[in-house]
């Protein structure tokens, strides 16, 4: 149940930042031109292409654990989870027409794709073949939208090894010293686009944000078994991540207006904070009364065909 929990709150953490960096980049798509500001350098080069990842890594994980738990009702797994991945693919699609480049549907096109067939395959070759794609998303595309099936693979991996706790300290103290050195690094060596000739330079950037994503990751894991409790209220935002990524989308268009107006980007800010807020708020209410979230529920009653039940039971009245 902790780590059931641990993964609540590491993907209510990625909602955070997702929801930062998507009016971010809403704002700036907005305008044709934009003077930098203090918020723009630490959204590009702290937050940018580190929360993706943790999404990424994190539904690779929910893979397996779905998997395992339809195995238990159904002896036909698979076929159930391919009905899953095809309804999040249809939720992407409708998505996709209102915010372009959304990743709900390259997830579930993996989770077709890749995530199914190598379920049939030994551990160690889905691990190889998840860096490998990565490495290659790196060098070949500098990261982008062709990191996700990599880093999905690798989460499917983990589970088959199960890593301890003790792996925590060590990844942060790694992590968290490459992140700072390739950060620096990149805004060290990175040219203007006109004079960009050397190879591989653009690799960095997207190396960066996987480190510092398992740096963000390990020290949040670390600080919830140095305080046990802390950052409890990530994990109603985690269990409801699909309902509050999707209405985050909504909330952004419905501002954007004033976020391409706002040349401060301190809009950017306060909507996504006020967003999240709102979100976490309406997710601990919600989870108080439901087992699933609104589009959660949805979600599950389209992969088993049938009306799942939501509501919380009643207590039973004494005597």
């Amino acid at each position: 149940m902790t780590r059931i929990r641990d993964l609540d709150a590491l993907r209510g953490f990625a909602v955070c930042g997702i929801m930062v960096v998507n009016t971010w980049q809403h704002a700036n798509d907005a305008v044709e031109e934009h003077t930098g500001t203090p918020i723009d350098w630490v959204v590009e080069n702290l937050l940018q292409s580190r929360f993706y990842p943790i999404f990424s890594f994190l539904f690779g994980v929910s893979f397996v654990l779905f998997l395992r738990s339809a195995a238990l009702r159904t002896p036909h797994p698979r076929l159930v989870t391919l009905r899953r991945l095809i309804v999040l693919a249809g939720l992407g699609a409708l998505h996709e027409m209102v915010n372009p480049g959304e990743v709900l549907l390259p997830y579930a096109a993996t989770g077709v794709l890749l995530l199914l067939p190598a379920s049939y395959v030994n551990r160690w070759l889905v691990l190889l073949a998840g860096i490998g794609a990565t490495i290659w998303a790196m060098l070949a595309h500098a990261g982008g939208v062709w990191l996700v099936p990599g880093v999905i693979l690798l989460g499917m991996a983990a589970m088959g090894f199960a890593p301890g706790p003790r792996v925590l300290k060590p990844a942060f103290i790694t992590s968290g010293l490459l992140a700072v050195a390739l950060t620096g690094a990149w805004m060290y060596v990175w040219p203007p686009p006109e004079t960009f000739d050397f190879p591989y330079t653009r690799s960095i950037y997207p190396l960066a944000g996987l480190v510092t994503a398992t740096a963000y990751c390990t020290g949040v894991l670390l600080l919830r078994r140095w305080r046990p409790g802390t950052l409890s209220i990530l994990e109603p935002l985690g269990r409801m991540a699909l309902t509050c990524y999707l209405s985050g989308t909504l909330v952004i268009l419905a501002t954007l207006p004033l976020l391409a107006a706002d040349d401060s980007r301190v809009s950017v800010v306060a909507v996504a904070m006020l967003t999240v807020a709102a979100q976490a708020a309406f997710s601990r209410w919600w989870l108080a009364r439901f087992r699933y979230g609104p589009l959660e529920w949805g979600w599950r009653c389209l992969t088993w065909w049938e009306i799942v039940p939501n509501r919380h039971p009643r207590p039973a009245l004494p005597g």
